[in-house]
């Protein structure tokens, strides 16, 4: 899951029960999305577990359903068509906007992606769409039918394999696929469009973004996915198409608030679910991971927390000489520092006092490197120097800090 997933159930077009997940940020929202899988897919596939996410990252919650007889959620299959995903993804906007907040952006994978393009004019709230590996035509997905979609118009009804499982599919199915009129639906938008598809997809070929892009009107985007497959199943072409879907919408979104008035005080830091020590962070209006490497069991998907404790030392001193200079009027070139951070005995350190080396345990060392664009004299050199050890983060580290610990029953 990412950050707080819920696990919701509503009635689709048909009366069945619907097997939904919301996954919400750890802090105020900004909007709301509805994400449409792939075909015969279901809401927990990965990517869909990724880019929510990465928009979830962004302040922005998402719904994920199971379309009628897939996955958790009730119904028969053989009986749904493409105009029965739309029917139920008009039940889930129904359900947003009774319960929570009408969507703002529809996402949609593959055969989803042409449903969110089918019905977005249905849903005024709506303020851009988003698509991925999406087929210009639907009846572009009765390819995958083979030698059984001869059978079906035949008898009106055959088994289809589709990737390793067996669907029974009727004719209903063949002829509403066949009605449809995607590009038409896209040519009459009228609603920001980002078109994310990979050049090497199999499933569904580059030349549908195309189709798609070409139908539209402007505001519409397009944006490559590189080396990805259709089902996105490279953890990290996930991430990236969502952090790009996230990126574009908040274009048309209000100004982020993540504590509803303004920003507070204080940091806070959330676990995310979606691995062992992701965690969210926000720091004002900023959004951010905290994580480890993938060597000891993480995403890597952020800076670690000691890596923080360096940004924080880093910052801080580029901070303060550059404001040092300002006050004395000094020509100061671009600063940069480097800050790495060890463990060492006590006994090895060289800028401890004798009491400190006396002792066996092992200390942290921060290592700061500045770097200064242009020539620095020798005098200047050492008064970066002395200037550098004022920093308020430094004096912190070098300092006896004292924590508070208060521990709450529940998450507010």
């Amino acid at each position: 899951m990412a950050f707080n997933t819920q696990r919701l159930q509503f009635a689709g077009h048909s009366g069945a029960t619907l097997a939904a997940r919301l996954d919400l940020p750890s802090g105020p929202l900004r909007a709301y999305a509805l994400f449409a899988h792939c075909f015969t897919c279901s809401k927990d596939l990965a990517a869909a577990r990724h880019i929510a996410a990465e928009l979830a990252r962004e302040g922005i919650a998402v719904l994920r359903f199971d379309f009628t007889g897939l996955g958790s959620s009730e119904g028969e299959f053989a009986s749904t068509n493409f105009s029965s995903n739309i029917a139920d993804l008009l039940s889930a906007t129904d359900y947003l906007r009774d319960r929570y907040q009408a969507p703002s952006l529809l996402i949609g994978h593959s055969l989803g992606g042409a449903a969110v393009l089918a019905v977005a004019q249905n849903i005024p709230e709506v303020r851009a769409v988003a698509t991925i590996g999406a087929p210009a035509d639907v009846a572009h997905v009765l390819k995958n039918f083979g030698t059984s979609l001869e059978e079906i118009e035949e008898s009106g009804a055959a088994e289809v394999d589709l990737a390793g499982r067996k669907f029974l599919v009727r004719k209903q199915f063949v002829e509403d696929a066949r009605a449809q009129r995607i590009k038409d639906a896209v040519a009459s938008l009228k609603k920001p469009l980002l078109i994310l598809h990979a050049p090497l997809d199999q499933s569904v070929g580059i030349e549908n973004a195309t189709e798609i892009f070409l139908a539209a009107k402007h505001p519409k985007s397009f944006v490559s996915l590189d080396k990805a497959d259709h089902l996105l199943s490279n953890r990290e072409d996930a991430a990236f198409a969502g952090r790009i879907i996230s990126g574009w919408l908040t274009r048309y979104l209000a100004a982020d608030t993540p504590h509803g008035k303004g920003p507070i005080e204080h940091v806070r830091v959330m676990e995310t679910g979606e691995s062992r020590f992701q965690n969210a962070v926000q720091a004002g209006s900023h959004r951010l991971f905290a994580d480890e490497p993938e060597t000891v069991g993480g995403l890597d998907s952020g800076p670690s927390p000691y890596d923080f404790l360096s940004i924080a030392l880093g910052a801080c001193t580029s901070m303060t000489l550059r404001l040092y200079a300002d006050h004395k009027k000094l020509t100061l070139g671009r600063i940069g520092v480097d800050v790495s951070h060890t463990k060492i005995h006590a006994k090895d350190c060289e800028e401890c006092t004798d009491q400190e080396r006396s002792g066996s345990a092992r200390i942290d060392q921060f290592e700061r490197v500045i770097s200064i664009d242009g020539e620095v004299s020798e005098e200047l050199r050492g008064k970066i120097a002395e200037i550098a050890g004022k920093c308020p983060v430094h004096r912190t580290l070098e300092s006896v800090a004292k924590i508070i610990t208060v521990v709450n029953q529940s998450l507010k």
